[in-house]
């Protein structure tokens, strides 16, 4: 008797063992993150056997793991090939059955810290649980630290009443040349960072964070580059919205070009942030700070096209999704930059950068020269401090030209 599973799968005969209640859920799981037929077919299948095995050998439920689907896989072998995506099945299968509360989530073998590995763990809590830093500002910091230490004590213990000016100094002198002067930066406040903590633990009794040389910071030492306008206007009218990437990729292309926001925050946009009926947006910028921004025409209407014709069915809030399965939110702000690169090659613009932020600095660039004050591209921008927005005054060549001296000797 054949066993329908779902409208597009069947079963030749109905599924065996302790697992197979689940296997309908799971189907349904798979589906909605936006596996192909073909695909889930195979999962489901796998899945089947998998139960009707755990069946055979008596297996518990509420016991198995992976190392019970390493034994399956093993066997099954014997009999026919094994696929390559016959192992991420059954991972999966783990997964939603741990979610459902059915199998307790695998304990990880105990892992040997070493004393620096141990120092670096406090450092990081103190970090994330006192000061309140963000996932970012760890991952900046902490490797840097665990040079440090790894270069002063090795694999032997860890004592820092032992450190010594010359450590510190010696470490950034070797260490800051090689690096871009804002990685440079991120190396002294990392370090000086965890120089305070390890005195405020009493390990060290000197300040030697006072000892960490400063990284020259000259103001505003570059100039802004920005795609230029009548390249970003061909990129827009390339783009390729027959298809449901494409349609994406524009509204994504839309909201960089015409509000400026940081890959970070295209990435974690939701549908909920989305004001149809005020025509604005609530962005979530640096440190978690929330600001509305008003919603232009065609971005929106972008947006629209893509929720309707584009957005794959997902449980997931985020505005924009990846195309393939597993369906969800892109992982982090480099997937846009990379979108970014893709689509000025495929347009065969040569911009200034291939990164996303180029658009962010062509918007400032052309408010300023229609007239806008810092003080609005600031606000825009979301820069929490004036400082950062005056970089912009280097473009505006209009106010630039009352400055200049009469060139000596030169036409009155």
């Amino acid at each position: 008797m054949k066993y329908v599973v779902s409208d597009q799968i069947v079963l030749m005969r109905p599924p065996q063992g302790p697992a197979a209640a689940f296997i309908r859920p799971f189907a349904s799981w798979m589906s909605e993150q936006g596996y192909a037929f073909a695909s889930l077919r195979q999962r489901i299948r796998i899945v089947a056997g998998f139960s009707r095995w755990l069946g055979e050998t008596a297996f518990c439920l509420g016991a198995i793991g992976s190392p019970q689907c390493a034994q399956y896989l093993q066997r099954r072998s014997r009999e026919q090939r094994i696929a390559n995506g016959d192992g991420v099945a059954l991972s999966q299968f783990l997964e939603f059955l741990r979610r459902q509360g059915v199998t307790p989530a695998e304990k990880a073998p105990p892992c040997r810290l070493t004393p620096a590995e141990r120092c670096i763990q406090g450092f990081e809590r103190y970090l994330r649980e006192e000061r309140l830093l963000s996932r970012a500002s760890l991952l900046n910091y902490v490797p840097f630290i665990r040079e440090f230490l790894s270069e002063r004590f090795g694999n032997g213990a860890v004592r820092l009443s032992r450190l010594r000016a010359s450590d510190v100094t010696g470490f950034v002198q070797r260490r800051a040349p090689s690096l871009h002067r804002k990685r440079a930066k991120l190396l002294t406040a990392g370090l000086r960072s965890f120089l305070r903590y390890a005195r405020y633990r009493g390990e060290i009794q000197a300040d030697l964070a006072a000892a960490v040389p400063t990284v020259p910071n000259w103001s505003m030492p570059g100039i802004p580059r920005g795609i230029a306008p009548e390249q970003g206007r061909r990129l827009l009218g390339q783009a390729d919205r027959t298809t449901a990437v494409g349609r994406r990729d524009y509204a994504i292309l839309l909201l960089l070009a015409r509000l400026g926001l940081r890959a970070s925050e295209v990435v974690m946009l939701e549908l909920e942030d989305i004001d149809w009926k005020g025509g604005c947006l609530s962005v979530c910028g640096k440190g978690g700070r929330r600001s509305q921004l008003p919603l232009p025409r065609d971005a929106g209407e972008a947006i629209v096209a893509y929720l309707r014709r584009g957005r794959p069915r997902s449980l997931c809030r985020r505005v924009l999704l990846t195309a393939h399965a597993p369906v969800r939110g892109f992982l982090g702000p480099s997937a846009i930059s990379t979108l970014v690169r893709h689509a000025l090659e495929s347009a065969g613009i040569d911009a200034p950068t291939r990164g996303a932020h180029q658009f962010r600095h062509a918007l400032a660039s052309e408010m300023l020269r229609r007239g806008a004050s810092l003080t609005q591209i600031g606000e825009l921008l979301g820069h929490r401090s004036p400082e950062t927005t005056k970089i912009y005054t280097k473009v505006d060549l209009s106010a630039l030209r009352t400055l200049a001296l009469p060139w000596p000797g030169g036409v009155r």
